[in-house]
């Protein structure tokens, strides 16, 4: 009895050894996917954007490309914590394969004032004019529950519109409406 209880625990040891190195290497090569839909271009894209942890700058191109302002057609590099979020995000709704629904992406400035103009409350100086906000939308997943799983990931603004269906979320400093 002694002689099998002395194996387990010499095989327990051996596999706690073992899964660390495992589950590092795991995340050191693990692939970071966006399926994404822009409801105002009708595109789609789906990409692996970051391996572990380096990004690929063929794939966060095209979604710099993606996430142009659909007005004016500017791109801008997108803050990357942005993909993540998104990802990220993804990920805590039990969905790491799904499609996110983009509203809207970069803005320019003149895109920015455009709406400001014509009332749609939109911030005076949005994040989205600097590539580091994304309103979305996620099918099959209600934005208020967008919303609480967002505010969970602690990672920037989450501003939820009930309303038009949508919910804003950003990589600047942690605060919600």
């Amino acid at each position: 009895m002694k002689r099998v209880l002395r194996a387990g625990l010499v095989s327990l040891s051996v596999l706690a050894a073992v899964c660390p190195v495992r589950a590092a290497d795991e995340s050191a090569s693990a692939a970071y996917r966006l399926r994404l839909y822009h409801l105002h271009t009708g595109e789609r894209i789906d990409v692996i954007y970051r391996v572990g942890d380096r990004y690929l700058p063929e794939p966060v191109a095209e979604l710099d490309h993606f996430l142009r302002d659909h007005r004016t057609g500017d791109i801008k590099d997108y803050d990357l914590k942005e993909f993540d979020l998104l990802h990220d995000l993804l990920v805590k709704l039990g969905r790491p394969d799904g499609e996110i629904d983009i509203v809207c992406g970069y803005r320019t400035p003149w895109s920015n004032n455009y709406l400001r103009q014509h009332g749609h409350g939109v911030a005076e100086h949005s994040q989205h004019m600097e590539a580091k906000a994304i309103d979305i939308r996620i099918p099959g997943v209600s934005s208020a529950v967008v919303r609480d799983a967002a505010l969970s990931l602690q990672r920037g603004g989450v501003g939820y519109y009930a309303q038009s269906d949508f919910v804003h979320v950003d990589v600047g400093r942690v605060r919600q409406w």
